[in-house]
């Protein structure tokens, strides 16, 4: 018996110990959120606009005020279409001085020469960079001055770490970091894992390694398909928003993983990050000059505030 009550205090103790473990590695601010009571804070136009359906994943740039009267400024990407399967996805624009309330672009959409979705984008120098797939879920990069008027550059050469061409098929869900020189590109292929390839000039990206650095399960709500949507570093970490789903179901949640070196990732033990019958999905970080919100962005957009402050914060 007293064995037995030694092997449970154990077996308690080693639970805790790894709970505290991935606690630590997992910061309150990037896991704890509550919805803010206004959501959704953008929705598709619906009938009788271009706009009839938006699509996963838009996205969202904060920018600081620059003076001290300035508010700051929130802009948001997102794609539009006219909600049936082929229909074209075009790429549409809108601001916002606080994140919740937003302008639609009077002139959207800003971009419909060519099929744009799951947009990703980075300020880089003067330049704001766009990766997105194409049809067919074939990852494509345009550049912009303004973040209006936008120049397709084209479809990404990524090659296996031998040179060769990856195999064709989609390759889709460009998710983006930059670093010291570098790009670093997550991408999916039939949201079947996530691969991790690099570049120094944006022309050519070639597989750090020719397995995937991320894949699904062993969990239920993400057991066999999976996507990038955002690095961030924070606290000397990198932190993925990915998520995740099943053969099968209609359901995606937005799921969190940490790694040290953008190869090995660790799973949050308490993914996902909302119940997964909320149907919340392509989730980004946005900072907003105190901290992190969460925004999810499929099919409409939803804010989530950090746990420690109100939910009916507007600021």
């Amino acid at each position: 018996m007293q064995r037995l009550r030694s092997g449970i205090l154990f077996a308690v103790l080693f639970s805790l110990l790894a709970a505290s473990s991935n606690a630590d590695e997992f910061p309150r601010e990037l896991v704890e959120f509550k919805p803010y009571t206004g959501n959704p804070i953008f929705t598709a136009a619906g009938p009788g606009h271009w706009d009839v359906k938006i699509r996963e994943r838009g996205w969202i740039l904060y920018e600081p005020p620059t003076k001290p009267n300035d508010k700051p400024l929130y802009r948001l990407w997102y794609t539009g279409y006219d909600g049936t399967r082929e229909g074209v996805k075009s790429l549409g624009y809108a601001t916002s001085s606080d994140g919740i309330q937003w302008q639609r672009y009077p002139k959207n959409p800003i971009y419909a020469e060519h099929w744009i979705e799951d947009i990703t984008v980075i300020k880089h120098g003067e330049l704001f960079v766009m990766f997105a797939e194409g049809r067919d879920d074939q990852a494509q990069q345009l550049e912009s001055r303004d973040g209006i008027t936008w120049k397709r550059i084209g479809q990404l050469d990524v090659r296996l770490k031998n040179d060769k061409p990856i195999e064709p098929g989609p390759y889709g869900t460009p998710s983006i970091w930059f670093e010291e020189g570098t790009w670093y590109l997550f991408y999916e292929r039939r949201d079947a894992g996530v691969w991790l390839a690099t570049s120094k000039d944006r022309k050519v990206w070639r597989n750090v390694q020719d397995e995937p650095v991320l894949v699904p399960g062993p969990a239920e709500h993400e057991l066999n398909l999976i996507a990038m949507n955002q690095i961030i570093k924070h606290g000397g970490k990198y932190y993925a928003l990915y998520h995740g789903s099943k053969q099968g179901s209609s359901l995606w949640g937005t799921n969190i993983a940490v790694s040290d070196d953008l190869i090995h990732w660790k799973k949050y033990a308490r993914n996902p990050l909302f119940p997964i019958e909320t149907n919340k999905s392509s989730g980004i970080f946005v900072p907003d000059g105190r901290g992190f919100r969460l925004y999810t962005m499929h099919d409409k957009v939803q804010l989530h505030l950090p746990m420690l402050e109100p939910a009916s914060r507007v600021k």
